[in-house]
């Protein structure tokens, strides 16, 4: 598979245009970290159109090598939308991107990634840039509806961490007054509130108030897996840290939620065969992950009226 790296003094990041613009690699040189998170199957070559298969589930998970994805427009399990069958994560994630170099200096390194998607009539964008001496990758991403029609649509930030970086103890924050959604209340009518349980007590976060909120430490190997959603945003961004860290920002008015998934090495069937050890903190427009027609029904799913086009910023920072 063809692959573009983007690198300056402190950061390598690898890209791959033709598997969803997957970043494969979030390399911090001065420490030898990766923030990535690759699963134990490895990486493999699609194997023709991701999403044209029947088993919409199994061609996303049996090609799913970690990494970082972007995902639109349907976010989760596979859905029906308008007569349009959307796979899991579909549709851009499958699909090859087209990728040109936009700059190339001493200064200043960019690519810019482009993909139409084939169910739903979308254009995305996806702008990746490096500045000389910058411990940060920044993303500037355009989603625009190529119809006549008013559409919907679930953009997300598929970021998941794991080995080398992610270890028992990473400490995660949060800015003051986010809200926790179990998965179990967002599959059913919004607003309804549920008790706190589950491994991380839900919920911990204060529904008000200011400031920085510790949601808590990552947790030990075998430890139950878990969704929830997180909301009431004041500003977009959290930091998930040990002896290094990760700050990751985004424009909370566009993606209001954060899916927290967990995964430690409890699910011992397929897919994961009790071998990862991986967390997700992704933003999202939308939730649960049950799909597009879910987040319509909800109320919760991006609208782009009739050849509308939204741009989202969002930049993940190492923090050394």
């Amino acid at each position: 598979m063809d692959a573009v790296t983007l690198e300056n003094e402190l950061l390598r990041v690898t890209v791959l245009p033709g598997k969803g613009g997957d970043v494969v690699e979030f390399l911090h040189r001065p420490t030898d970290t990766d923030f990535v998170w690759l699963s134990p199957q490895g990486l493999r070559a699609p194997a023709g159109h991701l999403h044209g298969a029947a088993d919409d589930v199994a061609q996303f998970i049996d090609h799913y090598e970690g990494g970082w994805q972007e995902i639109f427009p349907s976010g989760g399990a596979p859905s029906l939308y308008r007569g349009a069958r959307l796979a899991q994560h579909g549709e851009v994630s499958g699909l090859p991107w087209e990728c040109a170099v936009v700059a190339d200096t001493p200064e200043l390194v960019s690519v810019r990634l482009s993909v139409r998607t084939r169910r739903l009539p979308y254009r995305l964008e996806r702008t990746l840039t490096l500045a000389a001496g910058s411990p940060a990758l920044e993303v500037e991403g355009r989603a625009a509806n190529d119809s006549g029609l008013p559409l919907h649509a679930m953009w997300g930030q598929h970021i998941v961490y794991g080995a080398p970086f992610l270890k028992p103890g990473h400490r995660i924050r949060l800015p003051g007054g986010v809200k926790v959604v179990p998965h179990e209340t967002a599959i059913n009518p919004a607003g309804r509130r549920v008790a706190p349980g589950g491994p991380w007590d839900w919920p911990l976060v204060p529904a008000d108030g200011g400031g920085t909120t510790d949601l808590g430490v990552v947790q030990a190997p075998g430890s139950p897996s878990d969704m929830v959603y997180l909301t009431g945003f004041s500003e977009g961004w959290y930091e998930i840290s040990g002896e290094i860290g990760m700050r990751v920002e985004w424009d909370a008015e566009m993606l209001p939620y954060l899916w927290m998934w967990q995964e430690f090495g409890a699910s011992v069937d397929y897919p994961w065969w009790g071998r990862a050890y991986v967390l997700g903190l992704e933003p999202f427009a939308g939730m649960p992950t049950d799909g597009l027609a879910a987040a319509v029904g909800n109320g919760t799913a991006m609208a782009l009226g009739p050849y509308e086009s939204k741009v989202l910023r969002w930049r993940a920072e190492v923090l050394a």
